[in-house]
C-alpha cells in the first residue's frame, strides 16, 4: 500500500497531461496547437523542476538547454541544401547532417546534457543569488553565440523548413516520458539526498554528503530533459529564432513553475498547464478575442504584467505555489 502511494506521485501528473492531450484533440485546429504548446511547455518546467526543485537553487539559464536542444534537433532534420542556402558557413559536420524526428530528439538531449554538464562543472559550486546570476550570464552567452556564430547555426536569421512533428501522440508521450524520468530521480537516492541537503547543507556535508556532486548530476539531468523538450518545441513550431528561446520563455517558465509550486512534480505540471492557459488567453485578447457580442483587445505587453503579478502575488501570500509544493498522492 505504501507503495501504491508512492506511485500516485506519478500517476496524478501523468493522467493529468493525457487529459490535456487527449481534449485537446476534440478542439479547433487553432486551439489544437495551444494544447499541444501547453504539453511541451510542460516538459521544459518539467525539466527546470528536476533542478531547481531538488536543489533549491533558482536558475535562470535552463532556457540555454532548451535553445541548443532546439537547434540541435531542427538542424540534424533540414536537408543539407536547404541549410546551406540559409547558412553557408556551417561546419561540415552539422551541414551533411541529417536524422530522422526519433534520433533529433535523441541528439537534443545529449547536447542539452552534456552543455548542462559542462557549464555545472564551475557553476554547481555556486549557492543562493550566485548561482542564479550566474546560471543568467549562461543564458545571455548562450543566446549571444547562437545569434551571432553563424558556424554553428543560422545564427540571427530563423531556422525554418523543419519537420512539424510535435503531434498530439509525439507530445503527449514526450511529456509523460519526461515527467516519468523527473519522478524516478525524485525517488531514487541522489534525488532524495540533494533534497535533504537543499534544507540543510551544514548538515549534509557533516554526514559525508558530495552537495556538489549531487547537484551536478541533477544539473546534467535536467538539462538533458530541457534539450529533449527543445526538441519537442522546434519540431512544434517548425522553426526557431533565438529570440523565442530567449528572456521570454525563461520568464515564462519560471513562472510556472513558481506559480504551481517549484518543489513537487505535481506543482511543476499544474503550474504549467494553469499558466499556459491563461498565457494563450491573454496572447488572443492581445490580438483581439471575439466573445460573440464584440471583440476585446488588451494592450500589448498584458500578457508579461498579467503573469509577473501573479507571480508576485503567490510569492507573498503562497510562496509554495497553489499546490502547495506537495504531489497529489493516496494517503
Amino acid at each position: 500500500m505504501r507503495r501504491l502511494a508512492e506511485l500516485s506521485g506519478l500517476v496524478a501528473p501523468v493522467l493529468l497531461l493525457a487529459l490535456v492531450g487527449v481534449v485537446g484533440t476534440f478542439t479547433s485546429r487553432s486551439v489544437q496547437f495551444q494544447f499541444r504548446f501547453a504539453l511541451v511547455m510542460a516538459a521544459i518546467v518539467i525539466a527546470l523542476y528536476v533542478f531547481v526543485g531538488s536543489s533549491g537553487v533558482v536558475s535562470f539559464g535552463h532556457v540555454s538547454f532548451v535553445a541548443v536542444g532546439g537547434f540541435a534537433a531542427g538542424l540534424t532534420t533540414v536537408p543539407e541544401a536547404l541549410k546551406l542556402s540559409l547558412s553557408p558557413d556551417l561546419f561540415p559536420v552539422i551541414a551533411s547532417a541529417e536524422v530522422g524526428n526519433a534520433a533529433s530528439l535523441a541528439i537534443a538531449a545529449a547536447v542539452g546534457g552534456v552543455f548542462a554538464l559542462i557549464v555545472g562543472v564551475p557553476l554547481m559550486r555556486l549557492s543562493g543569488l550566485s548561482a542564479g546570476i550566474a546560471t543568467f550570464a549562461v543564458l545571455v552567452i548562450t543566446n549571444n553565440v547562437l545569434r551571432n556564430w553563424e558556424a554553428i547555426g543560422p545564427g540571427a536569421r530563423t531556422l525554418s523548413l523543419v519537420p512539424e512533428t510535435t503531434s498530439f501522440l509525439q507530445a503527449t508521450v514526450g511529456v509523460i516520458a519526461v515527467a516519468a524520468l523527473a519522478f524516478l530521480y525524485q525517488r531514487s537516492r541522489w534525488g532524495r539526498v540533494l533534497r535533504a541537503s537543499s534544507d540543510d547543507p551544514a548538515a549534509a556535508q557533516g554526514a559525508g554528503v558530495d552537495i556538489y556532486r549531487q547537484r551536478l548530476l541533477a544539473f546534467a539531468l535536467s538539462g538533458a530533459l530541457a534539450g529533449f523538450a527543445g526538441g519537442l518545441l522546434v519540431h512544434l513550431l517548425g522553426s526557431i529564432t533565438t529570440q523565442q528561446v530567449y528572456l521570454d520563455l525563461a520568464f515564462l517558465t519560471l513562472a510556472m513553475l513558481v506559480i504551481g509550486g517549484f518543489r513537487s512534480l505535481w506543482g511543476a505540471v499544474v503550474g504549467a498547464l494553469l499558466v499556459s492557459g491563461i498565457n494563450s488567453l491573454l496572447l488572443t485578447a492581445e490580438r483581439g478575442l471575439d466573445l460573440g457580442i464584440g471583440e476585446v483587445t488588451v494592450p500589448t505587453g498584458t500578457r508579461l504584467v498579467t503573469l509577473g503579478a501573479v507571480m508576485a502575488l503567490i510569492l507573498l501570500f503562497r510562496p509554495t505555489g497553489v499546490t502547495g509544493g506537495r504531489e497529489l498522492t493516496l494517503r
